[in-house]
């Protein structure tokens, strides 16, 4: 099926586009992007619907993992639309609710499973490669978002999810009175190693009395979401943590992106550890349902666009951020939350909020 798409894209488009990345070149050959709209939803009208009684029937169950019905609506009818697999290392089975559209990983993880996944270095992971750029995308995430990230003098922040601590780092350089809690033992080591100010600290926040206590400003999730196996019972967490007038900052993937419709199981989205895919037709559903007043959104173009450092001649960048604007986003979804009307009016005038 990949070689037959690949002579399909090299009989219309034929070298042009060569050295435009893949994650670029769905947004800028011309008709791609409706193309791939197209094709999700043939996609859609042709994968089937069963009951949850008949989907447990053709699935097996890991020792760790449990069936679910979606967390957004209820639902317990299942769409199987997804295998990815990463290799001989990992492989599991992605539906979506017929009902809401939501994504998710059936069977699931079980919460108290969870840790499994965090248990073998994996700072190993949030260190090496993956963190090369990772810095850069904070700046231009929390640039996206300005002023909320200006200054943090007098402001408390936690980082939820910390891993290494490349975030809080940030955070105590612009002022914030920031902490941050994660599952990876090693990691929590490593941020500390690192910060000044800022402290990290290993388990849930309800586990730190200085974190329970709450009152927070700004709470963030980065890359976080994905992997909550029970996302409404954080967020309703969260916003009793925050202070009035507070925001949740949220960075994921997107499970709206044109790339995840154009590469379908070989979707970068699609990673060992990730448990839940929302979009920004999925997302407000889990604020509304936790206490969120409102969420304003920021189209996220890819980092080398954003930072300037693209290679991508003029005209294939602006064709790029046109396309999307007119389809879902970006292969990451930026959010931020409003705790409560005072957030909205403090800090939503430069966003188009939605009130939930």
């Amino acid at each position: 099926m990949v070689s037959v798409k690949r002579t399909a894209a090299r009989m219309l488009f034929g070298s042009r586009y060569n050295n435009v990345p893949w994650g670029q070149r769905v947004y800028v050959r011309p008709g791609e992007r409706l193309m791939r709209e197209a094709q999700w939803r043939l996609k859609l009208r042709s994968a089937r619907v069963m009951s949850l009684e008949e989907y447990k029937a053709t699935v097996p169950l890991g020792e760790i993992e449990e069936f679910l019905s979606c967390m957004m609506c209820g639902d317990s009818r299942q769409q199987p639309l997804f295998e990815p697999t990463g290799g001989r290392n990992w492989r599991y089975h992605v539906v979506r609710c017929p009902s809401c559209g939501f994504l998710y990983r059936n069977p699931n993880i079980r919460p108290e499973r969870l840790g499994d996944l965090y248990a073998n270095s994996y700072s190993s992971f949030l260190t090496g490669k993956y963190a090369a750029n990772r810095q850069r995308r904070y700046q231009l995430t929390m640039d996206a978002f300005s002023p909320v990230f200006e200054h943090g003098e007098g402001r408390r922040l936690l980082d939820f999810g910390c891993g290494a601590g490349l975030f809080l780092e940030l955070a105590e350089q612009r002022g914030f009175d920031a902490v941050g809690v994660d599952l990876s033992p090693d990691s929590v080591e490593q941020a500390n190693a690192r910060l000044t100010k800022a402290r990290a600290y290993f388990g849930a926040p309800e586990d730190v009395p200085e974190i329970a206590a709450g009152g927070f400003d700004v709470i963030t999730l980065w890359s976080v979401l994905a992997h909550l196996p029970r996302p409404l019972e954080d967020f309703e967490r969260f916003r009793h943590l925050l202070a009035p007038g507070g925001v949740l900052l949220i960075l994921t993937v997107n499970a709206g992106s044109l790339l995840l419709k154009a590469y379908e199981s070989g979707w970068s989205g699609f990673t060992k550890n990730h448990l839940m895919f929302y979009s920004s037709a999925t997302l407000p559903t889990l604020l509304g349902r936790t206490g969120f007043s409102g969420v304003a959104y920021a189209p996220h173009y890819g980092d080398t666009i954003e930072a300037g450092t693209s290679q991508l001649p003029g005209p294939l960048r602006a064709r790029l951020r046109r396309a999307v604007e007119n389809s879902d986003g970006g292969n990451m979804m930026r959010a931020l939350a409003f705790a409560d009307d005072e957030a909205i009016s403090r800090w939503g005038q430069r966003l188009r909020v939605r009130r939930l």
